[in-house]
């Protein structure tokens, strides 16, 4: 199974669209995680029309219409591994043992809002994913996201995509 995870796409006031390098991927995906701060509802409706399966969440920039239509948190048994999806997680330090404790029947936490990429593992093996943003990349080198491979309900091939700058992409 094919996994796509994004987070901060903030469409459109960082870029107009989502690179076209991330919808191929989406395309190809059999489940789109979208880890909050889409900005506008027009990208959770082409996202729905294109995603063979799609889990969201609302973030802090996002508005009623969007929080009407996502969770704060969203679950999910998929193929045997069980998935939170979370905005925030607060602080970089002690990342891992907060979230332990929060999520204690997950095995994989996708969260956002600091659009900076995170993989860690937490004590008693909770896996921590931040795909960074594909259209902001703020303070970090490039922007990013995330695909995986689910294989016998673990996660193989994790690998963080640099987005070209030549997307079209707002101000970085």
């Amino acid at each position: 199974m094919r996994l796509v995870i994004m987070a901060d796409t903030h469409l459109p006031k960082r870029a107009r669209d989502l690179p076209a390098g991330l919808w191929a991927a989406v395309d190809a995906a059999d489940l789109v995680i979208h880890a909050g701060d889409w900005v506008s509802a027009t990208l959770l409706d082409d996202l729905e029309r294109r995603s063979a399966r799609l889990i969201g969440v609302y973030g802090n920039n996002d508005g009623p219409d969007l929080r009407a239509r996502l969770p704060e948190i969203a679950r999910a048994d998929v193929a045997g591994l069980r998935i939170a999806v979370v905005h925030e997680t607060g602080p970089a330090n002690g990342r891992e043992r907060r979230c332990a404790a929060r999520f204690p029947d997950c095995d994989l936490l996708v969260f956002g809002h600091s659009h900076i990429p995170w993989d860690s593992e937490a004590p008693g093996g909770l896996r921590l994913l931040n795909p960074g943003s594909p259209t902001d990349r703020r303070r970090q080198p490039c922007a990013t996201y995330l695909t995986a491979d689910l294989t016998d309900g673990r996660l193989d091939a994790v690998t963080l995509h640099e987005v070209p700058r030549q997307t079209g992409r707002g101000p970085a």
